[in-house]
């Protein structure tokens, strides 16, 4: 499809369609990432204080925990009065969600679930105003590197195996808006030779996707000698997972091209994008990004700590003082790229590993992940894929499993696993976190194949 069309058509109607006011967002924040980081602290400091009485006047959870803390709305006069608030927690969304939505948003309340980096399934709300907000900044953090709205794009991502109608609709919609999904789930040696031939035909301007992922194509077209150069592809985006420095140094000698990497959640939005400076600059217009310490301290500048983020844009669940759980530190002096947006380092994120099909395919650990984040009495999970490929799934629940449960488990994971490996299922009371206190919601032992393994 035609890229200008795509982009002064298709998109805005499509946006306007639904109801989202994306290029509207997006023409703000053209505007005001090269504002001073005083300006950007005005924005933010009047954003928090419509928020805060927002949540006082709708959300039941936050009108008692702001009476806590005794609110009025003329007392924020900077972003510290966020300390006062206690942390919000993925078990408190859980327990409380109800309570912390405006059921009356405009455009009405959309659910979603995530895995969490800790391997607790959350359920959660955004609106319409939200979505658009960061959907304008992944628009302008692609723009950074001469990707703009309606190029092609190839997505390196998490895709069902048994397609739904709804599926189906937005893969159509998707291609119509030049985007085109390669599944990170099915990753066979057959199947990567294939997403090579349809990248180089493809000839996007951008990849995008996991960055295990990435390098693991990249390994694989090196093993199979494959040199792939599409002629207009000009940057690899990476979000996800953890970036690491030997996936950025794999991924950029094989494409010869900068890789920019990403880092937000879909419970956090989007934080933070990288700049071709090399800065992680944070989406100050939107979110408001604090480091602290166990204690919830606030850290000194480029000290480490647990990130903790306001969405200052949701308005239909509002995350405020939201725990990631990931640790970051907060960056010293302005970018050379001239952009007054916070910076930021993540040092520590999610991390995923693959796990290894009967037939050998390769697959990314979030193809089992999302089946245990959809059974709705799972809390928390862990999947250990043995040297033999077969896998111990560990799960707590708010209550008994019961016969369909254990039975959308067993052939969920047999869907992505293939026939072969055992499926052994134990219901437990408590998942012992790592050494670091961080729960891995996947571990795989699992070796990887010989053209797999690589470099």
């Amino acid at each position: 499809m035609n890229a200008s069309l795509v982009r002064h058509v298709l998109l805005p109607l499509h946006e306007s369609l639904v109801g989202r006011a994306t290029f509207d967002r997006l023409r703000e924040l053209e505007r005001s990432q090269w504002w001073s980081p005083e300006r950007l602290r005005e924005l933010q400091v009047r954003k928090l204080r419509r928020l805060l009485t927002h949540a006082w006047q709708h959300c039941p959870f936050y009108r008692r925990r702001l009476a806590e803390s005794g609110f009025r709305p003329q007392a924020v006069s900077d972003v510290d009065y966020l300390r006062r608030l206690p942390l919000l927690t993925k078990e408190q969304i859980r327990q409380h969600r109800q309570a912390m939505r405006w059921a009356n948003v405009p455009g009405g309340l959309h659910r979603y679930t995530t895995g969490g980096s800790t391997g607790e399934p959350l359920v959660f709300d955004y609106d319409l105003g939200r979505q658009a907000y960061d959907q304008a900044a992944r628009m302008r953090s692609h723009r950074w590197f001469g990707a703009d709205v309606g190029d092609k794009e190839v997505y390196l991502w998490g895709s069902p195996v048994e397609l739904s109608q709804q599926d189906r609709i937005k893969i159509a919609r998707d291609r119509l808006t030049n985007q085109l999904l390669l599944s990170a789930f099915q990753m066979s040696p057959e199947r990567m030779d294939d997403y090579l031939d349809r990248i180089e035909r493809y000839d996007p301007v951008s990849l995008f996707g996991y960055p295990s992922s990435i390098a693991l194509l990249c390994r694989h077209a090196r093993h199979r000698g494959r040199t792939l150069r599409p002629r207009r592809l000009r940057v690899v985006f990476t979000t996800g997972e953890r970036l690491y420095d030997h996936q950025r140094e794999q991924i950029e000698t094989y494409f010869g091209l900068p890789v920019a990497d990403g880092y937000g959640s879909r419970e956090g939005g989007f934080i933070a994008h990288e700049c071709p400076a090399g800065s992680m600059h944070v989406t100050s217009e939107n979110v408001i990004v604090e480091i602290i310490d166990d204690a919830g301290q606030p850290v000194p500048v480029g000290q480490p700590g647990q990130i903790v983020v306001t969405h200052l844009d949701a308005y239909g669940l509002p995350f405020i003082r939201y725990g990631t759980g990931d640790t970051g530190r907060l960056a010293q002096g302005n970018c050379p790229c001239g952009r007054g947006l916070e910076r930021m380092h993540v040092v520590e994120g999610r991390q995923t590993d693959f796990v290894i099909a009967a037939d050998g395919t390769v697959k990314h650990a979030l193809s089992l992940i999302y089946v245990l984040r959809d059974i709705e009495a799972v809390r928390q999970f862990q999947i250990i894929q043995a040297a033999n490929r077969d896998l111990d799934v560990h799960v707590v629940t708010d209550g008994p499993l019961t016969p369909t449960d254990r039975n959308r488990i067993d052939q969920g994971l047999r869907t992505q696993l293939g026939p072969g490996p055992a499926i052994r299922l134990h219901p437990t009371d408590h998942i012992e976190p790592a050494p670091s206190g961080k729960h891995h919601y996947v571990i795989s032992r699992a070796p990887l194949p010989n053209a797999a393994a690589g470099d």
